[in-house]
């Protein structure tokens, strides 16, 4: 091979190994339809050894939608999303949230830039959504 098919295959080369099967759909993805933002979050697998566990403090109204980088699903009723600043706030659901399926991701549909207890809801990749009841903040307690 010649060096000059070398340099014409450099950027296939390249877009090949910067498409990592465990990098791609793992950031928020951004949509504007008509005036409307919508977010989609993916879902990141738990951890399976954990040296702490998570305890809840009060948490703030409102979070700004951009900061958020992922989530985690913590139980049927609640999911954790991980801000750009590396804190942990957990969304908990209206009690008559029914059991959705958020492990392929889900949606946010915030009507200002900001995603607010009482006021927005989490949708579901199937189509159902649950509203957010409140926002706690969560703090690493390492284990002894």
């Amino acid at each position: 091979m010649t060096s000059v098919a070398i340099w014409n295959l450099l950027p296939l080369l390249v877009g090949l190994f910067g498409a990592q099967p465990g990098s791609v759909g793992q950031s928020v993805t951004r949509l504007i339809v008509q005036d409307e933002v919508i977010l989609r979050i993916p879902v990141q697998p738990r951890p399976l050894i954990r040296n702490f566990q998570w305890v809840e403090k009060k948490g703030p109204k409102c979070i700004p939608a951009g900061s958020i980088q992922r989530a985690l699903l913590s139980g049927s009723e609640q999911v954790d999303f991980i801000l750009g600043d590396r804190t942990r706030i957990r969304a908990q659901f209206d009690e008559d949230c029914p059991a959705l399926d958020f492990y392929g991701g889900f949606y946010l549909q915030p009507e200002d830039e900001r995603l607010c207890a009482h006021r927005d809801a989490v949708h579901s990749r199937m189509g159902g959504s649950c509203r957010i009841e409140r926002f706690k903040q969560l703090v690493p307690k390492f284990r002894d």
